[in-house]
């Protein structure tokens, strides 16, 4: 019996060391397969790019994991308290690994066993094993990936501090929403920073690293809800709150408020899109989803409003004009009609409007009823508004509601004012259009606007749309000359002219109303808008000349240099045409426009700056007597800043006595030039004041010609008027800055030649001046040996014709 119980112990300690051995050996291939925890030092998680306003105000965030790094210092102690109650309350005392939650897996799994369930039951990691497996290894249930788990919390644990492991944790534990973080998490859940969440708020977030989708605010709220008392009483329990503060806490509501994502202003979507792409082009798709760039904007929201507004009201106003074109949709009024017009997406970025059906049809209203609304979880309300449509309130339709109206119509209506319950017709319009405002002392972009609807469609065209400028590109054809020994008093002939192309056909111009008005100032020429006097022009500068100042100021990169591009015939954007206006407004100096002030990368160092002017003495560490710093303008010089200030000056004409007087309403210094193409295809107003820079254009994104009387002057400049007054209101007047060395004299404007006061105060640069009464030169016709008086007998000679209606002008 001895010698049975010898050999049993024996081959029982052999058995033994054998399990130690394969043990040790199985221990050492999984600790041979671990990954590098060091790297755990330099972690630097997928964090959200966030877009501000000029003013600060969010714009957009860009993220694949929605992500806002909170150094553990920062992060309030009663996130911590609840995080750590609710997951490893033994967190700060053990090395690693939590016994009692093993325990409890191993009880789980063993019980699971006795079922018949084989797989691996989760649970009983503590924070340092779950920081171990969301940085560095899998989500897969086997033994192998939870021993390698337990192996590097250990190591963690004996590398790092229980604050940094921590920092980690709450920063990248996965909280749903798209939310990485708790930072993130306050903010996606309850629109609020970590400091202003409530204990119950805070509660709730420690409930859901179990699994967010169990406890679903709007999906599963009673699992929800008691989830986050059970961490209440946790908290409690481990003498974080009192009992008291609990049994308070469990009293409140999910109250949760999902956070939108992209734009957050819904009328500078075109605006934070733009960036959006410049800043994928400059750092790519991995530092702008997961970055963490902080991007300064120069986008002013008041203005973003106002510009919304002015193109909208312009859009809208030429599209009634058109007429009733028919309604969204049609629905049959079967069953539940909320329902089925529920599922007719609106127009998401024109709040002002609403989609209704027609439920009842009389002679000239109708009883609508209007899509229901969407809870904050994204479902359709169950509440069914009715409304009266009368046909009086929809002045912009003449007909009777009932001949082009019809039961089950989908239309979009809008409230009438004073009128509750009562509503008009609106309808999307067919035209399209954008603006865009800029600082002409820098070239900020501070309101854009690339067409009537975002959501409706995408593309930008203040940036995108290539549109033939028209007129509006005389001014650099006039700079080009008042450059090269010009002056705005100069005389060019408006009389026939003849162009022989290449292929032997002839081209020619005409003016606007088919009428040639005999020798004309320079300054009359661009006020009325003459074609064929810019034409004689660019042929006597040379158009080569032209191309090159095209390119300098921005508007083209390579214009081909034939004539019929002095007449606005090639293609650009309002960008562009607006930033070379801008640099004419800065006396000449290159303006790049900007959407983008600075960016600074995830630990605060300014990585772009667009200002690269040189502040000489910024920099001194303090006061000392010494002069202000001195702010050195390094930006190209690519006008002469007297040129600069005769075009403007002569544009300032265009307002006062030209194609552009609906400006006149502003009553302050305004400088601009209408554009209009061939058959009212584009229409252009495009102006400035010293404050700002404004580019308007409208026209059909596939052209076709807009309509008879569709003018720049008609129609784009009422819409750079509505938005001046509203983006300058309360701002005195400011003249525009003549600069020194010029000479002012009154001149006849017909003639160009000095008067003894009245006509037209001009400036002249040293060395010119007006027309001597005797002697007036005409490109293409010398009317040296004509007197002052003479001139009226041209052919032709209107001196007061109004502008007409014909042709690109």
């Amino acid at each position: 019996m001895l010698r049975l119980l010898g050999w049993m112990f024996g081959f029982a300690v052999f058995c033994a060391f054998g399990l130690i051995v394969v043990a040790v050996v199985y221990l050492q291939n999984l600790t041979n397969d671990l990954p590098d925890y060091t790297i755990l030092k330099d972690y630097q998680p997928p964090v959200t790019t966030r877009v501000h306003a000029a003013d600060g105000t969010l714009l957009a965030e860009y993220a694949r994991e929605r992500r806002l790094f909170q150094p553990i210092e920062t992060i309030p102690a009663p996130v911590i308290q609840a995080f750590i109650s609710a997951e490893d309350k033994d967190f700060y005392s053990h090395n690693g690994i939590a016994l009692d939650g093993i325990i409890r897996a191993l009880r789980d799994n063993l019980m699971a066993r006795a079922e018949g369930n084989t797989a691996i039951q989760g649970g009983g990691s503590s924070i340092t094993q779950q920081v171990a497996k969301n940085f560095l290894l899998t989500s897969e249930q086997t033994w192998d990936r939870k021993i390698q788990e337990a192996l590097l919390a250990i190591r963690i644990e004996a590398t790092f501090s229980k604050d940094k492991i921590l920092e980690l944790y709450l920063n990248e534990i996965f909280l749903g929403l798209n939310s990485y973080g708790v930072a993130a998490a306050a903010l996606n859940y309850f629109d609020k920073a970590l400091y202003d969440l409530k204990l119950s708020e805070v509660a709730y977030l420690a409930a859901l690293p179990k699994g967010p989708n169990n406890y679903h605010p709007f999906r599963r709220p009673k699992q929800a809800i008691e989830r986050r008392n059970w961490v209440l009483d946790r908290m409690a329990e481990n003498g974080y709150i009192t009992v008291a503060q609990a049994e308070e806490a469990k009293k409140d509501p999910l109250n949760v408020v999902p956070r939108a994502s992209g734009s957050q202003v819904y009328s500078a979507e075109y605006f934070t899109e733009e960036v959006r792409r410049q800043l994928a082009s400059m750092y790519g798709e991995e530092q702008l989803y997961g970055g963490g760039l902080s991007v300064r904007t120069t986008l002013v929201p008041k203005l973003q409003e106002y510009a919304r507004k002015s193109l909208m009201d312009g859009l809208i106003g030429f599209d009634h004009l058109k007429g009733y074109r028919g309604p969204v949709a049609s629905i049959e009024l079967d069953g539940d009609w909320g329902a089925d017009v529920y599922k007719i997406v609106p127009l998401r970025d024109v709040p002002e409007w609403q989609l209704g059906v027609v439920l009842q049809m009389g002679d000239n209203d109708a009883t609508i009823g209007l899509r229901p609304g969407t809870n904050i979880d994204g479902g359709m309300m169950p509440d069914r508004v009715t409304g009266q449509l009368a046909g009086p309130d929809t002045k912009w339709i003449s007909k009777k509601l009932s001949s082009i109206l019809n039961v089950g119509d989908v239309v979009y209506v809008s409230p009438v004012d004073g009128k509750a319950g009562n509503y008009k017709l609106e309808q999307v319009p067919e035209i399209e259009g954008a603006l865009v405002a800029m600082d002409p002392r820098t070239g900020r972009v501070l309101a854009m606007v690339g067409g009537f609807s975002f959501a409706e469609s995408e593309f930008n065209r203040v940036t995108q749309a290539l549109r033939q400028p028209g007129s509006s590109f005389k001014p650099i054809v006039y700079s080009a000359a008042l450059d090269n020994g010009y002056t705005p008093a100069s005389i060019i002939l408006d009389a026939p002219v003849e162009i022989v192309n290449g292929d032997g056909s002839v081209w020619r111009p005409e003016n606007y109303a088919q009428r040639f008005y005999g020798p004309q100032t320079l300054r009359r020429g661009i006020e009325n808008s003459r074609n064929v006097m810019t034409v004689r022009l660019a042929k006597d500068i040379g158009m080569p000349l032209i191309a090159e100042y095209a390119r300098r100021l921005g508007v083209y990169d390579n214009l081909t240099p034939v004539l019929a591009m002095a007449l606005g015939a090639g293609e650009t954007t309002d960008m562009r045409m607006t930033a070379a206006y801008a640099t004419i407004a800065n006396g000449g100096r290159k303006i790049v426009p900007t959407l983008i002030d600075r960016i600074q990368d995830r630990y605060g160092k300014t990585v772009y700056r667009h200002d690269q002017r040189i502040c000489d003495g910024c920099n001194a560490a303090s006061w000392a007597g010494q002069q202000e710093p001195l702010i050195v303008d390094n930006r190209e010089q690519v006008l002469d800043p007297m040129t600069a200030y005769q075009i403007t000056s002569m544009m300032e004409g265009v307002v006062q006595r030209g194609t552009g007087t609906y400006a006149k309403r502003l009553n302050r210094p305004v400088a601009g030039k209408t554009g209009t193409t061939n058959d009212y295809k584009d229409a252009w107003f495009v102006g400035f004041t010293p404050e700002l820079a404004v580019g308007v254009y409208m026209g059909y994104d596939r052209p076709r010609s807009m309509g008879g009387a569709s003018t720049g002057g008609e129609v784009a400049t009422p819409i750079f008027t509505e938005f001046m007054e509203n983006a300058l209101r309360g701002t005195p007047p400011t003249p525009f800055n003549e600069p020194p060395g010029m000479h002012e004299v009154w001149i006849n404007q017909a003639t160009g030649v000095q008067t003894g006061g009245g006509g037209v105060l001009e400036a002249f640069k040293p060395g010119s001046g007006p027309n001597l009464a005797t002697s007036v030169v005409g490109v293409g016709v010398d009317y040296s040996q004509q007197r002052t008086g003479d001139l009226q007998s041209e052919p032709g000679y209107d001196p007061n014709q109004p502008v007409g209606a014909a042709g690109m002008f």
